[in-house]
């Protein structure tokens, strides 16, 4: 049961999500945004804006706002960019009286979090906090809605020292969270989407999270932390493309760097785009893993294996498309999984790709189109790859 009661500690303030008791405060001052009036108009534009700003002014919780506002959303959005969102392992592994630590891959900058407190709280559960980083926080309103919608702050690009003391700042507040407030938190596994799809937790995130309790081991640390890895799998990624441009770019100039522009048209298209079946693991909590972990190893040695555990329940958690099985067959030149699509599916596949290549708004030579196909086949049959790895 999330503790309501607990005051959050001055240290945390600047990045813990907005209290309840200061979330009408804060919903007047957004509701009044200009910018935020025009995404919402964009957004639900069969919605008279003065109604819906008389329903956020009536609400006085996080929790109201997610339940009245962000559900009836993220229904709607459902319903109409994919064929179904579903999920397994939950009832199994999520016990309703301990929060957990969600570690899950990284496939959408907004709806990874969205799409699982959405579940969680369909399921009769608290939903989660959530970490995002300040890289996407461009406007004030937007850091506003953010925090109003349970999310804390992850600080990024920053310097040596001010690096070192925004991680023991986020670990401190997730820690307490998670032991004071008893409130589940969802965080990727990487800072970034995977653009490739090779889902590998970063060792750097690992440590981070270690520092909350520097009084104890590793493992012990994260024990704290309940942590519950989640495999996110998708039929289809509306993003394919854009991360296709980015990685041809990049290989065309090593040194090119995405805009703040690039990361809202990133947004926009994963909210917005067609993605088939969406399906979320629910996997159980590591800590059994962990205990298997000798308390004489090497802390480098401990973090990598840590790493290991939460990529191996995320790979085995997958669920495997079409789309996986025709991407791998192609990509390697085999029939392999032939059995598992039909020849018009996997030429329907095939024009999807080159659909998806003909959306980027930048000349393409015949090379380029290639570099793009062949980088958007190893993001469909990277998850298969690493699903059968994992089940040797």
């Amino acid at each position: 049961m999330i503790n309501e009661n607990v005051t959050t500690p001055a240290e945390y303030l600047d990045i813990c999500p907005i209290s309840d008791k200061d979330f009408h405060n804060a919903m007047s001052i957004l509701v009044e945004e200009p910018l935020f009036q025009r995404i919402v108009g964009l957004a639900l534009p069969n919605y008279k804006y003065s109604e819906l700003k008389y329903v956020l002014l009536s609400l006085n919780s996080k929790h109201e706002f997610q339940v009245r506002v962000m559900c009836p959303f993220l229904e709607g959005l459902i319903a109409k960019t994919t064929t179904g969102l579903t999920c397994s392992g939950m009832d199994e592994n999520c016990d309703l009286d301990v929060p957990n630590m969600f570690i899950t891959n990284h496939r959408d900058i907004i709806l990874d979090s969205a799409q699982l407190g959405y579940l969680l709280l369909k399921s009769g559960r608290p939903s989660c906090e959530i970490a995002i980083g300040n890289n996407l926080l461009i406007y004030d309103w937007i850091n506003k809605l953010a925090r109003l919608n349970k999310a804390f702050i992850v600080k990024r690009n920053l310097g040596r020292i001010q690096t070192l003391q925004a991680a023991l700042q986020l670990s401190g507040y997730m820690h307490f969270s998670l032991t004071q407030k008893h409130e589940s938190i969802w965080i990727s596994q990487r800072e970034g989407r995977c653009k490739d799809s090779n889902d590998r937790t970063q060792e750097s995130l690992i440590k981070m999270l270690s520092y909350g309790n520097r009084d104890k081991s590793i493992v012990e640390s994260l024990k704290e932390l309940n942590i519950a890895p989640v495999a996110i799998s998708y039929e289809y990624d509306p993003n394919d493309y854009l991360k296709a441009k980015e990685f041809l770019m990049k290989d065309k100039n090593p040194n090119w760097k995405k805009s703040p522009d690039d990361d809202l048209l990133s947004m926009r298209t994963g909210m917005m785009g067609q993605k088939g079946q969406v399906h979320y693991t629910f996997t159980p909590c590591i800590n059994d893993e962990l205990d298997k972990i000798p308390e004489d190893l090497d802390k480098l040695l401990t973090v990598s294996r840590i790493c290991r555990i939460i990529d191996h329940s995320i790979h085995v958690g997958y669920k495997i498309f079409k789309t996986n099985y025709i991407a791998h067959d192609i990509l390697f030149d085999n029939k392999d999984f032939a059995d598992k699509y039909s020849a018009e599916e996997k030429e329907a596949f095939t024009q999807y790709l080159s659909d998806q290549i003909d959306k980027v708004d930048i000349k393409l030579s015949e090379y380029d189109r290639f570099y793009m196909f062949n980088k958007m086949l190893q993001m469909y049959s990277n998850p298969l790859t690493n699903q059968l790895e994992a089940l040797k």
